[in-house]
């Protein structure tokens, strides 16, 4: 008698492509990430990280970069000498102008080697179209190639659309991921759990047992490094309408009928709809926009935003959001939700306040209002 012990498949060797590779999300996010991903053995054994920039760099010099700038946003407890040095073995960089076609065919040699390649565009929307263009004409698109565009999307509506248009040209659908990075820390996540697996905030969960909703996103820092990109972004397009409606969505959505992404996404997509419509005047009552001035931040003197680099005189961008929203549907009728998000606030803060309903007689005079 016989036995055979089935192997699972060995993933495909992966190819990870990072335009923006030296920018703040790279450094600050992407690179700590795939880090932890590399720690945890969730990388395919053959998997190479290719960042690019418009720097002239050895890969000795973009390595030095990686050990200067993005040790900082890995946990201590989670550093292990041994697996960072592994970690930077994967690491490539190529000199890269992602508007210069030219330039794509060094990209082309790096990444030979038949590998399935993920191209994640770090970069202002701007350059999505164009870095697509340039991909496809240099041969690097096929059936198994992916590409992830990073918040935001555009700048309006219109640009979204046409951007989502223009790169449709070049990747199917199913090979186009939209991402909001956000999304994947452990207390959103965790979200999904508080709401949908268990019974004991579920029935009180809507009007008229919770009175407000408040979601708050506040950072520390200032814009730093991104001063470019940020003055024509601003606060409303860089975290509300992104994060804070992700986080919005989850916790006003329906229960969807399993955690597949589409079934998600199609009771987000309900919560969109749903949101009231403003009208001049509601933004004039129930909106409040503002920019950080010169001060102290965390015992240090901090630039008003004025006066960092790259941003222009006179600049009205905002830095600072608080708005008041309502869903005109029967779980949330009559519920005002908050939304603030601000740099250079006093804390850093990521914070989901749901306020419940007074009791209509307590014993507790002194007692607080019951939120979660």
């Amino acid at each position: 008698m016989s036995t055979s012990t089935s192997r699972p498949t060995p993933a495909a060797p992966l190819d990870l492509v990072i335009f923006g590779g030296v920018g703040d999300l790279s450094v600050r996010k992407l690179l700590p990430a795939l880090y932890m991903a590399h720690l945890h053995n969730n990388l395919p054994a053959a998997t190479r990280i290719h960042a690019l920039g418009r720097q002239v760099w050895e890969r000795n010099e973009f390595v030095a970069f990686v050990q200067e700038k993005v040790r900082g946003f890995i946990e201590d407890k989670a550093f292990i000498d041994a697996a960072w040095v592994s970690f930077l073995e994967r690491l490539n960089y190529v000199s890269v102008d992602a508007t210069q076609a030219p330039d794509f065919h060094t990209l082309a040699a790096a990444l030979q080697g038949g590998s399935d390649r993920v191209y994640y565009l770090a970069t202002a929307p701007s350059l999505f179209v164009g870095i697509c263009a340039n991909l496809h004409s240099a041969g690097l698109i096929d059936e198994r190639a992916r590409v992830v565009l990073e918040k935001p999307l555009g700048h309006d509506l219109a640009s979204a659309r046409q951007i989502n248009d223009d790169v449709g040209r070049y990747f199917q659908e199913q090979q186009i991921f939209r991402i909001d990075h956000y999304l994947g820390k452990e207390t959103v996540q965790n979200l999904m759990v508080l709401r949908f697996g268990n019974t004991i905030f579920e029935p009180l969960w809507r009007s008229p047992y919770i009175k407000s909703v408040q979601i708050t996103v506040a950072e520390s820092v200032g814009v730093g490094s991104r001063a470019g990109f940020y003055d024509g972004t601003g606060a409303m397009r860089d975290m509300v309408q992104n994060h804070l409606l992700q986080l919005l969505c989850i916790v006003a959505m329906e229960p969807p009928v399993s955690l597949d992404p589409d079934a998600v996404r199609d009771e987000k997509l309900k919560v969109l709809r749903s949101l009231r419509p403003m009208t001049m005047a509601d933004v004039a009552r129930d909106t409040v926009r503002g920019q950080y001035s010169a001060g102290a931040s965390n015992g240090d003197a901090a630039l008003g935003y004025l006066q960092e680099d790259n941003i222009p005189d006179g600049s009205t961008t905002e830095t600072f959001v608080a708005l008041k929203a309502h869903i005109n549907n029967w779980r949330w009728a009559n519920v005002p939700i908050f939304l603030r998000t601000g740099k250079r606030m006093a804390a850093r803060q990521s914070e989901i306040v749901i306020e419940f309903a007074d009791l209509p007689f307590t014993i507790f005079q002194d007692s607080p209002h019951q939120s979660v």
